[in-house]
This record gives C-alpha cells, sequence and structure tokens, in this order.
C-alpha cells in the first residue's frame, strides 16, 4: 500500500541538477511505457539513467545478447545512460528485501531527482508488477541511514516516485494519473525511433502502433496531439492552485 504522507515537492532546480532514474524488467520497457515523456525531459536538459533488470531471456523471439544491444541503442537514441542488473532473470522476478535493497543501492549511486518503474497492477507480465513493488519498497530503503547493507554509499531521498504503464493493462484503474504533453513532432519521433531499435519485438507485433495509439487517444482526450501518463506512488502536494496545470478535460 502506498504512503499516505504527501510527497513534497522539492525548489525548482536548473536543468543540469535534475536527474531522472528509470528501471525497466525487460529491454524494451521503459521506451514502450515512458519513452514520449523521456524524450520531453531529455530535451529538456534533464539527465536520464536507465537500469534494465533482465536481458528477456525468457521471449520467444531475440537473442539476450541482441535484445541488450537494442536496449543500447535506444537509450541511446532518447540520450540517456543505459546499465543491467541481474534480479533472476527473465520472468523470475520477486519482491524481497534482498532485491529492494539492491535496487536502494542503484538509487543511492545514481542520486535521482525522480525515479520511474513500472506500475504494480497484477494483471500483466508478472516481471513489471514486481519490479514496481520493488522498486517502491527500495525508494523508501534508499533514504534510511542506518541500513547496514547500504553503509558503503550515502543514504538518498528522491523527490517523487512515479510508475508507468508498459501496456494498457499496466493502467492503474480509477487513477488517472499525470498526464504529459506530447505534441511536438520531434518528440514523437524521437519515441518512435526508440521504440523502433527494439526491432525483435516490433518485428513479431504492432507494438509501436500500440503504443501511438494509446497517446493519441489520450491526447484526444486532453486537447492535444499526443500525451503520456504517469502514476504516483504518492500524494504530489503543491504550494497553491498556482502550481497546477491545465485540466485535462479537453473533448
Amino acid at each position: 500500500m502506498s504512503s499516505t504522507v504527501p510527497t513534497k515537492l522539492g525548489p525548482s532546480s536548473p536543468p543540469e541538477a535534475r536527474r531522472l532514474l528509470a528501471f525497466g524488467a525487460h529491454p524494451d520497457d521503459i521506451e514502450f511505457g515512458a519513452g514520449g515523456i523521456l524524450a520531453r525531459e531529455a530535451r529538456a536538459g534533464t539527465a536520464l539513467s536507465f537500469v534494465v533488470c533482465s536481458r528477456g531471456e525468457a521471449a520467444t523471439y531475440g537473442t539476450p545478447a541482441a535484445r541488450e544491444d537494442e536496449a543500447r541503442r535506444a537509450a541511446s537514441i532518447l540520450g540517456a545512460r543505459v546499465e543491467f542488473l541481474e534480479l533472476g532473470g527473465d520472468a523470475h522476478f520477486s519482491s524481497s528485501p534482498e532485491t529492494a535493497i539492491r535496487l536502494a543501492r542503484a538509487i543511492r549511486r545514481h542520486r535521482p531527482t525522480w525515479v520511474l518503474a513500472p506500475t504494480v497492477e497484477p494483471n500483466q507480465h508478472p516481471d513489471h508488477a514486481a519490479l514496481g513493488r520493488s522498486v517502491r519498497d527500495a525508494a523508501r530503503l534508499a533514504r534510511y541511514g542506518g541500513l547496514a547493507e547500504l553503509q558503503d554509499a550515502a543514504a538518498h531521498e528522491i523527490t517523487m516516485l512515479l510508475h508507468y504503464a508498459v501496456g494498457p493493462e499496466g493502467e492503474p484503474p480509477g487513477n488517472a494519473g499525470i498526464w504529459f504533453d506530447l505534441s511536438d513532432p520531434e518528440i514523437i519521433a524521437t519515441w518512435k525511433s526508440a521504440m523502433e531499435a527494439h526491432g525483435t519485438r516490433t518485428s513479431t507485433r504492432s507494438y509501436v502502433e500500440l503504443q501511438l495509439t494509446r497517446a493519441r487517444l489520450l491526447g484526444l482526450r486532453a486537447g492535444v496531439g499526443h500525451a503520456q501518463a504517469l502514476f504516483p506512488s504518492d500524494p504530489i502536494l503543491v504550494d497553491g492552485l498556482g502550481a497546477l496545470g491545465l485540466g485535462a478535460r479537453r473533448f
């Protein structure tokens, strides 16, 4: 269950100080689930880092080596650094204290402002939900200064944990989330190129079309060209109504 304590937004910081760390269970999850938002953030000057927690070993198509190469190309298109972290292998993820501590160590090492992870909805690939739960735990553990297993790195408290839905089934029911305007054609083109870098996936099913259609439908509802959503793990605390954007009821 998410904490009921609101997350306070930090003060505005220069672009070079903004860091975003995105976790993905499989080599294509980050690009499919949040690639448009990440393309927009990179253009705004946010430093992007990806941690991919398998090489797609259980997939029907593509070898782990090919999937890793594709992930590196996709990350490069988005202007992100990428690394791989083994959590038991594709289709073998589990939520455990040991997993959360390993992920917390990555958070302490990267020291991000924001963290992205898959949603915790159960009716999706089990690795997605398991990783989402583990990252949620890790974000808490990363700030506990007395945790013995993490004494080799300074404690770090992120500003906010946000979840992304890799596919429609990962969208939390009843949670509209935060919608990001992706109307700029250059952002869509960059996102599309990053998704297309995962050729072993996009050659078997219309994954790119699915994600762009999701973004187009959300954009239509908001009165913009395309939009993509993230789902906060905790309530968002703001200083006043002036900090809020437009309501997305535009259709």
